[in-house]
């Protein structure tokens, strides 16, 4: 939408990327979010506000809309409808009295930066090593030397355990391995918030853990983080809020214990009926 009236919400602020915010604003709010795929709505009024340093964990069907929801926070898609804030900054969109505009993509991308994400498939360069697709980004577009951006490096593939490997490549590391490079990949920027979308869907079973545990510890070091997945003990584990998806609207949300252990809606209890 280049450019449409906007939906008033004293959240949402037409501050620059790169503005602070105060600690009690929200680090995500999405308000009556809608986006379509020519005469197919995805996404329908969503909204919800992720808190700083809250972990939402997002569950439901294949093509309910939780991916899309994703990939609209960082603008990698755009809305239709409705505004997005992280950090109270509005995302992808510009406002001047009561239109808003789309930014320039390399405006978006500036805001990007700021926003990690980890997707289903590992998206390595594989003719890069382990540590130069880490410091790539840092490098590329936060300017960073290439020893700062080593330093950082090896530090993020320590903390998930991979600093052995640091001169292999992709094709020599186990899915789970590279999953954890792509973690520490995305880290590598210092994100303010880490979207994670189903990021052990594409690994084996018995790979699943390793990846979980890193994502446990930057829960417990206070990311604020909102995952897709399919993991239900994840999600009761640490998910400080868990929202049920369906048909482009969220259904049911609220305590993971809760949603888990008592589904009020019929919806939501038959999928989870399937799945636990």
């Amino acid at each position: 939408m280049s450019a449409t009236t906007a939906h008033p919400s004293p959240a949402a602020s037409g501050r620059p990327a790169g503005g602070s915010a105060s600690a009690d604003t929200p680090m995500v709010v999405a308000d009556r979010v809608v986006k379509s795929f020519g005469s197919h709505t995805v996404l329908r009024d969503i909204s919800l506000t992720v808190k700083r340093g809250e972990v939402l964990c997002v569950v439901g069907p294949s093509g309910s809309g939780k991916s899309t929801f994703l990939r609209c926070i960082n603008h990698l898609e755009k809305v239709d409808g409705g505004r997005l804030t992280v950090d109270g900054t509005l995302i992808g969109y510009r406002q001047r009295g009561d239109k808003i505009y789309e930014m320039k993509p390399r405006e978006a991308a500036e805001q990007r930066k700021d926003i990690g994400m980890v997707f289903q498939r590992f998206n390595l360069f594989p003719h890069l090593t382990v540590l130069e697709n880490i410091i790539e980004a840092p490098q590329q577009v936060k300017r960073q030397s290439k020893a700062d951006a080593s330093k950082r490096a090896m530090e993020l593939l320590t903390r998930v355990g991979l600093a052995e490997k640091a001169k292999a490549y992709p094709a020599s590391l186990s899915g789970g391995q590279q999953q954890r490079v792509a973690i520490a990949r995305a880290l590598a920027m210092d994100p303010k918030l880490m979207l994670f979308d189903e990021p052990t869907s594409a690994l084996d079973p018995e790979l699943v853990g390793e990846v979980l545990d890193v994502m446990k510890q930057l829960a417990a070091d206070g990311m604020t983080m909102i995952v897709v997945t399919h993991e239900m003990g994840f999600a009761r584990e640490v998910a400080d809020t868990l929202i049920f998806m369906d048909g482009g609207v969220v259904v049911e949300s609220g305590d993971p214990r809760e949603v888990l252990g008592n589904p009020q809606h019929q919806r939501t209890k038959a999928f989870l009926s399937k799945v636990l």
